[in-house]
């Protein structure tokens, strides 16, 4: 049996870098740094890979059935996953669990084992939470009609939206499933399985598209979501369980008299998780209202330019998807500086990594939708469409991206805040208004503008509260910092521009304007040391050395 330090303590003695560490422990606080480097690698790999899978998925879609009529009644039953995944997956179930899940860790690590916090919280919440899954995906099927007809009055083939909707319901119950199951799996320093989920996903919607396409047509994407769901909770389901089957470190105890709280979130904390989940998602809910208005296809060319820039941002949050546990750890801890300056890190690295994935957006949009979609029934004038619309959506990544690592820092203590859901409904008003306001004018533009707007005001604000509403963040130092690769950003994407415009093949034009950008842009960083630019590739060195002398080993 383990030690109770080296199995509890593990990633909690750092969680971030070796100067993180504690001065007794160097040491272990080395190794700890050692592992969330490797736990990042994994998911982001697996991430990458799953968004690929993604990326299959939309051409797959696109493939076969275009931008139209068709794949606008299915997008608007796409709406159902794409606000279950952002709700039970991705926000609201991690905002929740995790900073649970942390808590009972450290309970059990201080010797509160009899009974076991981990298990007692399993008892406690999953099965309330899976009654209350199926509820709510039973009624999303009954109310399918009604659902549409709200999303998307003008709608052409409201039958067809309602027939995918009544499919795609059921991730409902599956994705909470999945959702509970990643975040214990992560509080429990374990990120590999959770990071296959979309992997799984994906690869059941395009095999169920290429192998019903013909015979369900685009019914045949929405069956492929409710399968890819179920595989999402099914790939898990083992794993959590050897984990809450194993034998709790360290010695047993007396039954807890320490008049600590319970764990499960209070049910204020679990309202205003889900209420700023809704604000947030609500954002595409206000596109398919808007873009339903316009003429076919409209929405399609929202969602296949949004797809592509979500890529970028994605990859960028997998770092808060590893550390999120780490800072939720060192809060239940009391360590309030290393929690500090875990989230300035993480801040300037993420918005650094967005950063260059929107320059290159922004310079080669065009080549990346052709080559992208641009075969079977996505056409020409498609492509110019997605485009357009792809270059107005950049203009918000870094908003997305930053509302979505600052909100983690307001929830991982676990308390009941109303801040991020507050400002979440001015940006949410802000984009219904602007929406309203250049529709008519800019169509589908006009709803990506609006987008842009709307998040960029709330990162802004979820900044500006940070310092005196969550860990005291030094907001001032982490907006001058976040000033160097904005700058750098739009002069790399203008390189990239030049650089890209005098090919005709889309391919050659990705790659010089890529180059263009990365010549501008990582110069900038290294220049101006953001987020230790410098010290990062001597930093890696060690690493690689041992990896390539393991698999040297290994070899013989």
């Amino acid at each position: 049996m383990r030690s109770p330090s080296a199995a509890s303590r593990g990633i909690a003695d750092d969680g971030t870098d070796a100067e993180d560490a504690r001065p007794a422990d160097g040491r272990a606080g080395a190794s700890a740094g050692g592992f969330l480097a490797r736990a990042t690698l994994i998911t982001a790999v697996l991430s990458v890979a799953g968004a690929l899978l993604g990326l299959g998925r939309d051409q797959a879609l696109a493939h076969f059935f275009g931008a139209g009529a068709a794949t606008d009644a299915f997008l608007v039953a796409w709406t159902v996953p794409e606000m279950a995944s952002t709700l039970l997956v991705e926000d609201g179930m991690a905002f929740l669990l995790v900073p649970a899940f942390s808590a009972a860790l450290a309970r059990r690590a201080a010797g509160s084992v009899s009974p076991d916090p981990v298990r007692a919280l399993v008892a406690a919440s999953l099965p309330r939470l899976s009654l209350a899954f199926a509820a709510v995906a039973a009624v999303l099927v009954a109310g399918a009609p009604l659902l549409v007809g709200v999303l998307a009055p003008g709608l052409s083939h409201p039958g067809l939206a309602v027939a995918c909707t009544r499919l795609t319901a059921t991730c409902v119950l599956s994705f909470g499933l999945a959702g509970y199951c990643s975040a214990a799996l992560r509080a429990h320093r374990s990120y590999l399985v959770p990071a296959t989920i979309y992997v799984a996903y994906n690869a059941a919607i395009i095999a169920t598209m290429v192998l019903l396409g013909q015979r369900w047509g685009v019914r045949s994407a929405a069956l492929g979501v409710a399968f890819g769901g179920c595989l999402q909770a099914a790939v898990q389901a083992p794993f959590l369980w050897r984990r809450l089957a194993e034998r709790p470190d360290g010695p047993a105890a007396g039954p807890r008299g320490d008049g600590a709280q319970p764990l499960t979130p209070a049910p204020a904390l679990v309202l205003a998780v889900l209420l700023f989940a809704l604000c947030r998602q609500s954002q595409v809910l206000i596109e398919r209202h808007f873009a339903s208005l316009l003429p076919a296809g409209a929405m399609s060319h929202l969602n296949y330019a949004q797809k592509i820039g979500q890529l970028p941002m994605s990859l960028a949050l997998m770092l808060f998807v590893v550390t999120f546990p780490v800072l939720a750890r060192a809060i239940a801890e009391g360590d309030m500086r290393r929690a500090r300056d875990r989230i300035e890190r993480d801040l300037v690295m993420v918005s650094g990594i967005v950063l260059l994935g929107a320059a290159v957006i922004s310079a080669c949009a065009p080549q990346i939708v052709h080559l992208l979609f641009q075969r079977g029934a996505f056409t020409v004038q498609d492509t110019a469409a997605t485009a357009g619309v792809l270059r107005v959506y950049t203009l918000g990544l870094l908003g997305h991206t930053l509302v979505g690592a600052l909100v983690r820092s307001y929830f991982s203590a676990g308390r009941t805040t109303w801040y991020p859901t507050g400002v979440m409904a001015v940006g949410m008003v802000a984009t219904a208004v602007i929406s309203a306001c250049t529709v008519g004018r800019w169509g589908a533009c006009g709803i990506a503008a609006a987008n842009a707007a709307g998040i960029t005001l709330t990162a802004v604000l979820l900044l500006r509260g940070l310092g005196s509403r969550s860990v005291a963040v030094r907001v001032r130092r982490v907006a001058a910092e976040l000033a160097v690769p904005v700058g750098a950003a739009a002069a790399a994407a203008a390189a990239g521009l030049v650089c890209a415009r005098p090919f005709s093949s889309p391919s050659a034009g990705l790659a010089a304007g890529c180059l263009g950008v990365l010549a501008v842009y990582l110069p900038l960083l290294w220049a101006f040391d953001v987020a230790g630019a410098r010290s990062l590739a001597p930093a890696a060195l060690p690493t690689v050395r041992r990896l390539l002398t393991r698999k040297q080993g290994h070899g013989r």
